[in-house]
């Protein structure tokens, strides 16, 4: 089903005059001469982002000039006409010319309408956008579904959304689709072998859980997505100061990213069979909170090593990509908001990714920057291995040093994989700071789009 701002070709519509200031001149000599005089009465200029409305002889709207940037110009940014949706009064508008990419055009524009309204109900954009000749309008639509699930899950607080409410979120995800979907909750990861995800929940009200989702033919390329699904990170026993705790909300941001990938690639049915495991727990404080100095046991059978409470999201996916990597997968994939050390890296809009698969990395990397949906390959730097070494254990969860935060602990999730022919960890942040165009404030579920085109390009023939 299409988008309910999505409007069918032929319907009357305002036009969007995309401007370019090469095109300038050529356009505003079609224009009619009390919209051309309106404009430059506003003194409009062909600039990114520059926005005016123009009148008609009668004094209505006959059409939009929104300044957009040059072919060539590499710093562009490629959902600026997510700007609009938030701008224009209620109506249906076409774009003139047609965009120059169609499909990031009708994307950004549905993103950009995007509200999350659940705690205050606020009137959403109602512009309504023509869509372009050529594009899937129903992957579209679905694609920016999914990104609205992820976005609405990121920005829930935790007191609607603790571990229970992330599977909650699951199960509707796999009835929509017709998925399989099993959960192990508190005792049973014990007893199913699952000690650091039991260890790290433990001490919260609501108990850990792991969620386990199958969808797709049995004969078809295993891909498995494992994400994140910390409903609240408090740093446990290493408790966090107050100004680091405020946005742990979204410390399930992994989580979100895992299931709005697996919305998209059960919408778009494509060949492959499709694992998703969540392990979803709270990071809280009571009596049977972990310690720094426990030596916890994993699934994998390594002992580990606790060295600091608050880096717990890289112990309960430890279990959870062992259990993926059982099955020897032909992808794997991780989304973690987990360190702090990538946002100092690159920054809150380009997370990482590690990989040592050469033609994985260079498919992400080009599929990012053709989808919008950036991010930057880091190495993982086998002499910093070293820095996880314990003197009482298998392997410390922290590193020795102070230095590449984000890198070690890709190294450490690493030592959790053996068998998966492919394999590629995502350091998010899940967030977007400050309203940019199509990526409102909030919540955002990075990666997402880059994984659905990667596996759609890799196994649609």
């Amino acid at each position: 089903m299409s988008h309910p701002l999505i409007v069918s070709p032929g319907f009357p519509a305002l036009p969007i005059w995309l401007v370019e200031e090469a095109i300038w001149p050529q356009i505003s000599a079609e224009l009619a001469p009390i919209a051309l005089a309106f404009a430059q009465a506003q003194d409009f200029e062909a600039k990114p982002g520059r926005l005016c409305m123009v009148p008609d002889a009668a004094g209505k709207l006959a059409g939009v000039l929104f300044g957009i940037s040059a072919t060539d110009d590499q710093s562009a940014d490629r959902f600026l006409i997510g700007k609009l949706p938030a701008l224009l009064p209620e109506g249906i508008y076409r774009f003139a010319p047609a965009p120059r990419n169609p499909k990031l055009a009708l994307l950004a524009w549905l993103l950009g309408s995007y509200v999350f309204d659940r705690y205050r109900k606020k009137q959403g954009p109602t512009a309504k956008i023509v869509a372009p000749e050529g594009v899937d309008v129903e992957e579209v639509s679905r694609i920016a579904a999914a990104v609205s699930l992820g976005r609405d899950m990121i920005n829930t607080p935790t007191n609607d959304l603790g571990p229970d409410g992330i599977e909650d979120a699951a199960r509707a995800l796999a009835e929509k689709h017709g998925a399989k979907i099993s959960v192990m909750v508190g005792q049973d990861l014990l007893e199913q072998n699952f000690p650091m995800i039991h260890a790290v929940g433990r001490a919260s009200a609501t108990p850990p859980r792991l969620i386990d989702i199958r969808w797709g033919d049995e004969n078809a390329p295993l891909v498995t997505l494992v994400g994140k699904g910390v409903a609240f990170d408090t740093g446990g026993l290493n408790i966090k100061p107050g100004s680091s705790m405020a946005l742990m909300k979204k410390d399930m941001g992994g989580a979100a990213a895992a299931l709005a990938t697996a919305d998209m690639v059960m919408g778009s049915k494509l060949p492959v069979r499709l694992r998703v495991l969540i392990p979803a727990v709270e990071n809280s404080i009571s009596a049977s909170s972990f310690r720094p100095g426990d030596i916890l046991q994993s699934r994998k059978g390594l002992t580990v090593e606790i060295g600091n409470t608050d880096a717990e999201g890289r112990l309960i996916l430890g279990d959870a990509l062992a259990l993926a990597d059982e099955e020897t997968p032909e992808l794997l994939i991780d989304f973690a908001t987990l360190t702090g050390a990538a946002r100092v890296a690159v920054g809150p809009d380009l997370p990482p990714f590690y990989t040592d698969d050469e033609q994985l990395a260079a498919d992400i990397a080009r599929i990012g920057m053709a989808e919008n949906d950036p991010v930057w390959r880091m190495p993982l730097w086998q002499p910093y291995a070293s820095w996880l070494d314990s003197k009482v254990a298998d392997i410390n969860h922290i590193s020795s040093q102070a230095f590449a935060g984000s890198i070690t602990a890709a190294l450490f999730l690493r030592r959790f994989v053996n068998n998966a022919k492919a394999y590629a960890h995502f350091d998010i942040y899940g967030w977007t700071p400050s309203e940019k165009p199509g990526r409102p404030a909030g919540g955002e579920v990075q990666a997402a789009r880059l994984v659905h085109t990667l596996l759609k390009e890799r196994y649609t023939s």
